[in-house]
């Protein structure tokens, strides 16, 4: 089983990315799930979301503990809130940011896990040159498919047109093409 814990705030579509996501992972015949875990529903307030992924039936229904990959949405959620705990030693990470790795101060986390596996993608940019919103979660999930290689860029494409019909879709394919890329251009990520 693949489990993935994607972090952000309230209005990021972290919700509707851990849903993308595992209806990816079902396109390819894969047993998915996703789910939140909400404190304040509030815009701006943390939010985490869960997609679990397997080849059978998933019959576990609490929280991502121990993820195989984390999405954080936010990177200021790294002063609030532990986003490392449990996390695999051979896990992923992705972060939505502008800013390079050595500037998040998250080193220690970072470190422990193997090289090629943190990728910094400027999705929020590339959602607001798209969309023009700063919604990451469908060019997290483009990055994720490229980092992970865990589910096929197609299958998130069909996600992301089945969750957003028309120009919106279009719009938020186009943002996760771009970070598709993106990740792949990066020296570990060939």
């Amino acid at each position: 089983m693949f489990e993935v814990r994607i972090h952000g705030r309230g209005g990021q579509g972290v919700v509707t990315g851990a849903e993308m996501l595992s209806v990816a992972a079902f396109f390819e015949g894969h047993h998915a799930q996703a789910f939140p875990s909400f404190g304040s529903e509030r815009t701006g307030a943390p939010v985490i979301a869960f997609c679990r992924i397997a080849d059978h039936e998933i019959r576990l229904r609490e929280p991502v503990l121990n993820p195989n990959c984390l999405i954080v949405q936010d990177p200021t959620l790294f002063r609030v809130v532990d986003v490392f705990a449990g996390l695999q030693p051979d896990g992923y990470l992705l972060i939505n940011s502008n800013k390079r790795l050595a500037d998040l101060n998250i080193s220690e986390g970072v470190n422990r896990l193997p090289p090629g596996h943190t990728v910094i993608v400027p999705a929020t940019e590339f959602a607001m040159k798209h969309v023009g919103r700063p919604v990451p979660n469908a060019g997290l999930l483009g990055a994720f498919a490229a980092l992970t290689r865990f589910v096929q860029f197609d299958s998130v494409q069909r996600a992301i047109e089945e969750a957003f019909p028309g120009k919106i879709g279009a719009a938020n394919i186009a943002a996760a093409m771009e970070a598709n890329a993106f990740v792949l251009s990066q020296p570990a990520a060939s």
